[in-house]
């Protein structure tokens, strides 16, 4: 790093920012630690605008290597980077972009022996999946540990985000009436939860991207109490294709 850069080069990086939140705000977010568990499309995009808007630590969880299939909407990947690691490669994107931020890697899939592991003492946990089960295994375990759970997901040029707020009545599995509410995972959940995923969903580049982006935010307000943070039960959704795209709900 350019020697000009060390001592205060954090914020002259996240300046342009400063007049949004005050320098103790900043400051919360820059000891602010998040885990993204996913480092794809919806993934990369959060943990891009994570590293240039100051997040202290970030903890990057992938088993999957960049593939020809991701280029259409994966702003990290590029055709350098098919076959490396997505966490590792997400790691030397950080360190490029911002290097103050603190970041550790998991390459591996994420279940229930390695969940507490993997999202350790973290602030936030920012779901960039795309499957129902793991993400009931991280949303439990975030409300277990007492960390905000935010979750996004897409479906062609359609969107959601919501946060879960620990202490709140409300859960992933409640909210969206899953067929694992109040039970354990063993076979029988397993296969009922199976069936709510189906398949592999389409995509266009912008629909995760913007995704990312929310989810990226909601961090942002959360660990600076700055703005309103977008709580579960309501919901934020939109469809690129629908003239009145963007819509606030509560379920």
């Amino acid at each position: 790093m350019p020697t000009r850069f060390i001592g205060d080069g954090y914020w002259e990086i996240i300046s342009r920012q400063m007049s949004i939140v005050t320098k103790s705000e900043q400051q919360r977010f820059k000891d602010g630690k998040a885990t993204v568990i996913g480092c794809g499309g919806i993934g990369g995009e959060t943990i891009e605008m994570l590293a240039r808007m100051g997040i202290g630590e970030l903890t990057l969880v992938d088993k999957d290597a960049f593939d020809l299939s991701n280029l259409n909407r994966q702003t990290l990947a590029n055709i350098s980077d098919l076959g490396l690691d997505k966490s590792s490669v997400a790691k030397e994107k950080v360190r490029l972009i911002n290097p103050y931020v603190k970041v550790s890697t998991f390459s591996e899939h994420v279940d229930e022996s390695n969940i507490d592991k993997v999202i350790g003492d973290s602030d936030i946990v920012i779901d960039a999946l795309d499957n129902v089960l793991t993400r009931v295994i991280v949303s439990r375990a975030a409300k277990r540990k007492g960390i905000y759970y935010i979750h996004g997901a897409i479906h062609g040029t359609m969107g959601q985000v919501t946060v879960f707020d620990p202490d709140g009545d409300s859960s992933y599995e409640k909210m969206f009436n899953l067929p694992s509410l109040g039970r354990e995972l063993d076979d029988e959940t397993l296969s009922d939860l199976k069936k709510v995923t189906s398949g592999v969903p389409p995509v266009i580049g912008p629909t995760p991207n913007i995704i990312g982006c929310l989810e990226a935010i909601e961090s942002f307000k959360i660990l600076t109490g700055v703005g309103e943070v977008t709580f579960a039960p309501r919901i934020l959704t939109f469809d690129l294709l629908d003239f009145a795209s963007f819509s606030l709900d509560e379920i």
